[in-house]
């Protein structure tokens, strides 16, 4: 049987329902490597604290929900025009977040996701869906566009090469081969990483189970890509911005290779033009020194920059 892949995008799926609260702000702070002295993400009393402007990208797996869920019900996705892919063998490919208002502290009922795919892409080793969420309060205004892409390996649809978008994030610039960066940032993960970034509502068993990441192939468990997604994204408003949570209105990378919940961080941040209302855009890579690969790749961030922020 032929299907129209063409078919997939645009297709609205269900909206969720998605909720927060002040404690779920600063757990994922924590989870994203917030430490004792980051008053401005982890005390709710410091005059500067609110979220990170990342938090939005949890919402997907975290819903509504305020106690621990089931990961392969979360992970369990809609029908769609196209034959059913297995969950089993998807990987979390891209992430991007575009901040359109700065969330509250606490989000209160009404608030939703409003989900479409926007492209498909067909290869010889599998099917990519591309995903466009947009956070949505009970009136309807939209706060973040979130983009990401999953990788079902070896899925087939019609079993030859087809790609069709209609709407993608920001796409980074080359890294400049004629320069060093202009900030560099290390950062050290901690074996209990995975524990406390899962209670941001992420608990697929890879990151907690030993004997699952070995039988997958990874030696144990995993980091989950999005912790180290809000680490780098930590480390540049610390470093561009002096912390200014506020200043970081676009930040998406390429998930290259897993890190483990122990390993040391390094991200090399290159200023690449101006950005948008007044931004600075830049492009990064964050490497695992633990593994000397690349975890992080094709990064695109739009910050405002502070006036004196150096390596």
């Amino acid at each position: 049987m032929s299907y129209d892949l063409g078919k997939v995008v645009g297709f609205k799926l269900k909206d969720q329902p998605v909720a927060w609260t002040r404690k779920d702000i600063i757990t994922y702070a924590i989870g994203v490597g917030a430490k004792q002295d980051d008053l401005s993400l982890v005390y709710e009393l410091d005059k500067s604290w609110g979220p990170l402007p990342t938090y939005p990208v949890v919402l997907f797996l975290k819903g509504d929900d305020q106690d621990v869920t089931l990961f392969a019900e979360k992970a369990r996705g809609e029908n769609l025009p196209m034959p059913k892919l297995d969950s089993r063998t998807v990987v979390h490919a891209t992430q991007s977040i575009e901040v359109l208002k700065e969330i509250p502290v606490a989000s209160g009922t009404g608030w939703k996701l409003s989900k479409r795919i926007v492209g498909i892409h067909e290869n010889k080793s599998g099917v990519i869906l591309d995903q466009e969420l947009i956070l949505l309060d009970p009136q309807g205004t939209a706060y973040a566009k979130l983009y990401s892409s999953s990788f079902y390996l070896g899925a087939k649809a019609n079993g030859g090469k087809f790609s069709k978008v209609i709407a993608a994030a920001p796409q980074a610039k080359p890294i400049p081969k004629d320069r060093k960066p202009d900030w560099v940032i290390q950062d050290k993960t901690t074996p209990e990483q995975a524990l406390i970034y899962r209670l941001s509502g992420d608990y697929n068993p890879l990151h907690i189970d030993p004997e699952l990441g070995k039988a997958m192939g990874f030696g144990g468990v995993i980091l989950h890509g999005l912790s180290t997604f809000g680490f780098a994204a930590r480390g540049l408003i610390q470093a561009i911005a002096n912390g200014n949570a506020r200043a970081l209105t676009v930040f998406g990378a390429r998930f290259t290779s897993p890190v483990k919940p122990g390993d040391e961080l390094e991200t090399s941040a290159w200023e690449v033009g101006p950005g948008p209302n007044g931004t600075t855009e830049i492009t990064f890579i964050t490497k695992n020194l633990t593994s000397g690969k690349v975890a992080l790749g094709n990064g695109v961030a739009f910050i405002n920059k502070a006036e004196k922020s150096k390596l």
